[in-house]
């Protein structure tokens, strides 16, 4: 089933169960998705872009969540907390550390990078293999680690 008809199952579920938090995360995703959809002429939005939606969303949360936190605006920061908390559910599991230096060491022999000047290679082919698995700035900075 793809993540539109999945989130339109959801938001029934969160209207049924007045889960408002919920509910403004599911009808957030679901607008960014018919807005790549309208982009693409109505084509078919494919499992990368879904992915894609998905962490540039978590992705402004953090930051939201972050600097709501530096004012201490708590109130706003919990707001955002939750609706990461939602929109990250729908996100394929994500890659523990260890997992995530396993994956780009291996990268890196497949490369056949040696330095940090080599960090190009590696992250690109990385952020396509690992794509919705790990965020980039994980990537990245493990990349760095695993070059220095």
């Amino acid at each position: 089933m793809s993540l539109e008809l999945t989130i339109s199952e959801a938001i029934k579920t969160a209207m049924r169960a007045k889960d408002r938090v919920a509910l403004d995360s599911l009808r957030a995703v679901k607008s960014q998705i018919l807005l790549l959809k309208t982009e693409a002429l109505g084509a078919e939005v494919s499992s990368e872009q879904e992915i894609a939606i998905l962490q540039r969303m978590i992705k402004q949360r953090k930051d939201s969540y972050e600097q709501f936190t530096a004012q201490g605006r708590n109130d706003l920061a919990e707001v955002e907390e939750a609706q990461m908390k939602v929109i990250e559910k729908f996100l394929p599991a994500q890659l523990s550390s260890e997992e995530l230096e396993a994956e780009i060491k291996q990268i890196i022999s497949e490369t056949g990078a040696e330095s940090i000047k080599d960090l190009g290679k590696v992250m690109g082919l990385a952020s396509k293999n690992l794509a919705g698995k790990s965020d980039g700035k994980s990537i990245s900075e493990m990349a760095k680690k695993l070059l220095s």
